[in-house]
């Protein structure tokens, strides 16, 4: 499994604790689409792109991280690709993250980087990349209804 990491300005500190946690902790393959430095004039569409469109073509094979500021706008962009279930989280529940991957099969996790700390990041991450996809009939015919909308 490889796992897509963007972000803009908002994000990338945040990015820079996750994606070494991900490859070395959790032994996951990683590529960073950017942002490459803190740039505060940044526009996360250029990077969140990337990972939409990887996660786009390899569904099955791929799911990506994306950070920004709320995770709203990340999430928006990643959502306009085919194939692709962004989930937002930025705190509260963790059965919001279960119930992504269970239920909605998302492959995309949008943090709102302004909103977790960096212990929960990592704790909201392995989560989400640890559950499977529940794999019930009625879920499987809803994500077909998605992918066709």
């Amino acid at each position: 499994m490889t796992i897509y990491f963007a972000t803009d300005h908002a994000g990338f500190a945040l990015k820079e604790v996750l994606v070494p946690y991900v490859r070395d902790v959790l032994g996951y393959e990683v590529v960073d689409c950017g942002a490459d430095e803190y740039s505060p004039e940044d526009d996360y569409p250029e990077f969140i792109k990337k990972a939409g469109e990887a996660v786009s073509k390899d569904e099955d094979n791929t799911r990506a991280i994306i950070l920004g500021g709320s995770g709203q706008g990340e999430a928006m962009v990643a959502n306009k690709y085919p194939h692709v279930r962004a989930t937002v989280y930025y705190g509260g529940t963790r059965d919001i993250i279960t119930l992504s991957r269970e239920h909605n099969n998302a492959n995309v996790l949008s943090l709102g980087a302004r909103f977790v700390s960096e212990g929960e990041a990592r704790e909201v991450v392995a989560l989400w990349l640890q559950t499977q996809f529940g794999g019930d009939e009625r879920h499987v015919r809803r994500i077909a209804h998605i992918d066709i909308a």
